[in-house]
């Protein structure tokens, strides 16, 4: 398997582009299968998690033509199979997204057990009551099989804000006969991004950008051409990269209105940045110390649903908050596991009290040790990373294979930085 090698304490400088958001990306690969005629993708990022999911939409009968770096032309005018194959459903838990397409398109969906991170436990109980407040019935046995002769139109509340939940309520209301709301529904901006590239499709949604989503089915859906918005994770997570290198970086692409949450909660760190346009600069000499609630005390920072505090993020800034001189809460709300890889950043000399699986008390700056590290999933291996980056002496990352399904060459584009980092085969 594959690992980095990274010798740490040494600023970044340069200027990065912002790669295309993988969340966006993953149901909108799935929404081509709405219709049969030709969806062409643009910003399309080159991870793992996205060519999991062409591998998926290939195996269903459809074809897949990479036309440009990062662009793709996808179409599946017959679909040959209505089961996702097992391989692909267990590597990625987006392949749950394939549910509601295949639904509404052909009246019935096999599909396996979902993978992806191991962070705690993940309902899929959202999926089933969205899609069978729709019309479908669910056999539930080592596969989970859905049908319906067609998919009606329903007034559903959801039981929490799941992104890929709301997903697939959307993708399968499209098609269906009559009007749909849903409420409670997530609107985080690549729900924001399908959305949209439906609508360019020919379908009917209002609301989009709130937690009320108002969805009237229409017969057909055609061909468009859409392009992916920036991925703002990786915008936060080479944000948070500079300041503890004490680096100097210019961000292309990014979008301002996607930022807002984690602008307020980096700068309870005493980090900040300019936004001109797409571009954000992330300045050297940051101030690095806590900025305390009223009164003193010592702040909290939290995630929450859009448009709070992203959960992908938490574990980036609980790094950065290693580096920062003050005191900080991180309560991580919404994943239990998320936060159990903060025993190796104790081991790399962090100062962490860690009150429960959703609770972590950061005191810094600690001085970080290199270290051997082992990626758990994509955000926390990148969080290891930045501590390796700004740590004294060599670190080496193996199972590097979760943090690549979710970042696009990364060794290149941060070499071009001027960071130390080899891929090691």
């Amino acid at each position: 398997m594959s690992e980095y090698h990274i010798n740490g304490g040494v600023p970044i400088n340069g200027t990065i582009k912002v790669s295309g958001n993988k969340n966006a990306a993953l149901p909108c690969v799935a929404a081509a299968l709405l219709t049969d005629e030709p969806v062409i993708l643009k910003n399309i990022p080159d991870i793992e998690d996205v060519r999991v999911m062409l591998e998926v939409f290939s195996a269903l009968g459809g074809t897949v033509e990479n036309i440009q770096p990062n662009i793709y032309r996808l179409q599946l005018q017959n679909i040959k199979f209505s089961e996702i194959p097992e391989e692909q459903a267990k590597k990625i838990r987006a392949s749950i997204l394939f549910a509601g397409p295949l639904l509404a398109r052909t009246g019935k969906v096999i599909l396996p057990p979902p993978g992806g991170d191991v962070i705690g436990r993940r309902r899929l109980d959202t999926h089933f009551l969205v899609l069978t407040e729709l019309g479908s019935k669910v056999k539930v046995g080592n596969n989970f099989t859905f049908t319906a002769k067609r998919l009606t139109g329903a007034d559903i509340f959801l039981d929490e804000a799941s992104v890929t939940a709301t997903e697939n309520a959307i993708m399968a209301a499209v098609l269906a006969k009559g009007k749909t709301i849903l409420t409670n529904a997530a609107s985080e901006p690549h729900v924001q991004d399908l959305c949209r590239m439906l609508i360019l499709m020919g379908a009917k949604i209002e609301g989009i950008g709130s937690n009320i989503l108002y969805i009237t089915g229409v017969e057909k859906l055609t061909g468009c051409e859409f392009e992916i918005g920036a991925d703002f994770m990786e915008v936060g997570s080479f944000i948070g990269l500079a300041a503890v290198t004490g680096g100097d970086i210019h961000i292309e692409g990014a979008r301002r209105e996607d930022m807002r949450p984690a602008k307020i909660a980096y700068g309870k760190l005493g980090i900040v940045w300019a936004h001109e346009g797409t571009v954000i600069h992330v300045p050297k000499n940051q101030s690095m110390e806590v900025n305390h609630d009223l009164g003193g005390m010592i702040p909290k920072i939290d995630d929450a649903p859009w448009p709070g505090f992203p959960p992908d993020l938490v574990s980036i800034i609980l790094v950065v908050a290693t580096q920062i001189k003050g005191t900080v809460l991180i309560h991580e709300k919404m994943y239990e596991s998320r936060m159990f890889f903060v025993d190796k950043l104790i081991g790399m000399g962090a100062r962490i009290v860690l009150c429960d699986p959703h609770r972590a008390v950061i005191s810094g700056p600690s001085k970080l040790q290199g270290s051997e590290l082992i990626s758990p999933d994509v955000r926390a291996g990148m969080a290891m990373l930045i501590a390796a980056m700004c740590a004294e002496g060599k670190s080496v990352i193996r199972n590097i294979y979760q943090i690549e399904r979710g970042y696009e060459n990364l060794e290149e584009r941060l070499a071009s930085l001027g960071a130390r980092i080899k891929r090691i085969e």
